[in-house]
This record gives C-alpha cells, sequence and structure tokens, in this order.
C-alpha cells in the first residue's frame, strides 16, 4: 500500500446486528463520512448512518416547473405570435386547449430530472469504487457485512480510527487504498 492514497477503513462483521451497533456507536463518536455495504436490506442502517434528506424532491419540482412553463408558452408562442390562425371565432389564447400538452411536459421533464437527478446525487455510473480492491468485499453480496469509514471523514486518523473499528468487535479491519 505504499504510495496509495487511503480511501479509508473497513470493518468486516458476520451479522447485521453487529453491523448497525458499529455504525451507531461509530455515528456516536462523531465519524460522519462512512458507508456500509450489506447483501440485503437493513431498515435501521439508514438512520444509524444518520443520513441527510435528499435534494431529489427539489430537482424533480424545478424540472416538472420547467416542463410545465416550457409546454405552455411553446402553445402560446407557435398559437398566438408564430402562427395565429383565427377557427371558428376561438380566441387565439384559448388556454383551456393547451392544458393537455403543459400536463404532459410537465410530468416529462419531472420525470427526466428525476432519473437525471438521482443518478448525479447518487454518482453514478461509478463504474470503479476503491472497496472493490478488496478480496474479501466480494462476500458483501452473500454473508457478511462492512463499515467503511473514509478518509475524508474530519475525525478519521489512520491509527485512532483502526483502534476504534477494533473495539466493535469486527471479523477484520482493512485499510483501503484507493
Amino acid at each position: 500500500m505504499k504510495g496509495s492514497v487511503i480511501h479509508g477503513l473497513i470493518a468486516e462483521f458476520e451479522d447485521p446486528t453487529a453491523l448497525v451497533t458499529a455504525t451507531e456507536r461509530a455515528h456516536g463518536e462523531g465519524y460522519r463520512c462512512m458507508d456500509a455495504y450489506s447483501p440485503f436490506p437493513i431498515e435501521e442502517l439508514h438512520h444509524a448512518l444518520g443520513s441527510k434528506h435528499t435534494k431529489l424532491p427539489l430537482i424533480v419540482l424545478i424540472g416538472g416547473l420547467i416542463g410545465c412553463i416550457g409546454g405552455y408558452a411553446l402553445q402560446y408562442w407557435s398559437s398566438v405570435i408564430a402562427y395565429p390562425l383565427n377557427i371558428g371565432g376561438k380566441p387565439l389564447h384559448s388556454w383551456p386547449a393547451f392544458i393537455p400538452v403543459t400536463f404532459e411536459c410537465t410530468i416529462l421533464a419531472a420525470a427526466l430530472s428525476c432519473v437525471l437527478g438521482m443518478l448525479a446525487l447518487n454518482g453514478l455510473p461509478m463504474p470503479y469504487h476503491p472497496v472493490f480492491n478488496l478480496p474479501r468485499f466480494a462476500l458483501a453480496s452473500r454473508n457478511r457485512f462492512f463499515l467503511c469509514i473514509e478518509a475524508t471523514d474530519p475525525k478519521f486518523d489512520l491509527e485512532a480510527t483502526r483502534r476504534f473499528l477494533e473495539t466493535l468487535s469486527p471479523r477484520e479491519v482493512s485499510t483501503v487504498a484507493d
């Protein structure tokens, strides 16, 4: 590992209860930049990690509003400004006729912003992650549970964090290199 940049320290646990307990203790000790890996979803783990609220609803709202305004503006521009046609004495700006297309543009833009926002907020696509360098990490998809405290954490100190992780009774503590 000489010459390589440290991504963090990872501890391997036997069962989900040990992982959740270790994550709660790490959060209680002040570690904030950490991630947990499990072969199946664990409801308590989300809360133990101290996960923050996401900005995705705001991104979807802004995308929907842009779609709504854009769809309505396009219809208004084409019907009133670019190509005005008086058909049957109806007004050029007949807003009830604009509602279906405006609604569909709102839904389309909101859905696209949801997908793209989710990918951006999750940092995807990510074909490579440093934890894949550990040979034992392959067990994370079978029967092992991992807690990684990242080196970007303000409280991270290689030796102190290693000692702390060893107090959590893990099966093994490993260094993750970038």
